[in-house]
């Protein structure tokens, strides 16, 4: 093979494959599960109502209610808010698709804003600037597991009459400045996706201080009907109920609750060995000057649900796909959070958004991955990823 040829080949590994995200499923989560099944009640019901409230403790908010997703969660609160067609929500560019489309979902317009010069989440200043007349709402992504900076949201939000709903899908458990995410803003909505710090297979968690958001979330959750209608099929339950509104099928099964409440009870333990291969992560590729490692803003906790990697410019020959693929190669699974919502084809069509706009956002997505991080992941799996990363920076410099 001729020596061009032999430098750009990509090696190949016999090594198992190590993937993206393993969840830490144990014997309690299974054991939890088979008790529901063999209680006879599988769907939302007191193991959910059960969840709510341990999920409402741990974080310290009034009201915790369980439903099918962080999409539902994001869905339910703008409904709560009176989101009407035509309003607009501010919004970041860099953030997954359910952030987005739950504003169309009312015929409202998504305000999308960039990224700051030094971090993932959304310009201050610049939500300033978007707001206009028809603003109804901010909602910030707490990107890759650390809180925005929430103090000026929060008093441009006070300020101009404006809600607060936090997208926390990354970030269980987190806090800025000694407050827990989930009691700051007007509304938070979690995410317990297969992938996430917690999860129950497909789910999430919504959490307000406001006793009218819950209840309202509460019976749009399920069809709309009268409060505490699952309990029309239990002893003390009745068959007769009432459609209040005009609902949805969001709620949260036991089974799922069952799985969560398991988990939350290792929320904290989970997120500490986040932080430990987080810290290690940072420790053995900080000296490579082919990648920037993230760093961690003072005065928050960091739930570390991603370890965010950028390639740092002009050092390798390659760019970030390339890489992504080397590591595939050695059997290292990655991913890359997010397309950011203004090159999409919904987003340029449905809402004039283009190419060029978010100029921050674009170079942070073209030149970010994200590592494996996971609490099941071994030191020996972790040391797979670091070896390799060393040896691509080797392999590839300019």
């Amino acid at each position: 093979m001729p020596a061009a040829a032999a430098s750009s080949a990509i090696p190949t590994t016999a090594q198992p494959f190590l993937p993206f995200h393993r969840a830490l499923i144990e014997a309690e989560e299974i054991a939890a599960v088979v008790e529901v099944m063999q209680s006879g009640w599988l769907t939302t019901g007191p193991r959910a109502k059960q969840f709510e409230a341990a999920f409402a403790q741990f974080t310290g908010a009034a009201h915790a209610v369980a439903v099918s997703s962080c999409t539902a969660a994001l869905h339910l609160a703008l409904a709560a808010i009176g989101l009407q067609e035509g309003d607009e929500v501010i919004l970041p560019t860099m953030t997954f698709a359910a952030s987005g489309e739950a504003v169309l979902y009312f015929r409202a317009r998504p305000v999308l804003v960039d990224c700051g010069e030094d971090s993932f989440h959304m310009d201050v200043q610049r939500i300033e600037e978007a707001i206009t007349p028809r603003t109804k709402a901010i909602l910030p992504v707490h990107y890759s597991g650390y809180p925005c900076d929430m103090d000026p949201i929060l008093d441009i939000a006070e300020r101009r009459g404006l809600k607060v709903i936090e997208d926390a899908a990354h970030s269980l458990p987190s806090s800025y400045k000694g407050r827990t995410v989930g009691t700051i803003g007007d509304v938070t909505c979690f995410s317990f996706y297969a992938t996430k710090t917690l999860t129950t297979g497909e789910g999430g968690m919504i959490t307000t201080e406001d006793p009218e958001y819950a209840e309202r979330m509460r019976i749009l959750s399920l069809h709309g009907i009268s409060r505490d209608a699952w309990k029309r099929y239990t002893a003390e339950g009745s068959w007769r109920y009432d459609i209040e509104a005009m609902g949805f099928k969001y709620n949260l099964t036991d089974l799922q609750a069952a799985i969560g409440a398991v988990q939350l009870s290792k929320c904290r333990s989970m997120r500490a060995r986040r932080a430990e291969l987080a810290q290690r992560y940072t420790q053995s590729l900080s000296s490579l000057d082919a990648f920037v490692t993230p760093g961690v803003p003072e005065n928050v906790e960091h739930a570390w649900h991603l370890y965010v990697l950028q390639l740092r410019e002009g050092v390798l020959k390659i760019g970030r796909d390339r890489v992504i693929e080397e590591l595939k190669a050695r059997g290292i699974g990655t991913s890359v959070h997010f397309i950011p919502l203004h090159l999409h084809t919904l987003y340029r069509e449905y809402c004039g958004y283009r190419a060029g706009d978010f100029p921050n956002a674009e170079t942070r997505f073209l030149a970010s991955f994200s590592l494996p991080i996971f609490p099941g992941m071994t030191a020996e799996e972790q040391d797979r990823v670091i070896e390799a990363l060393h040896e691509i920076a080797r392999l590839h410099r300019r």
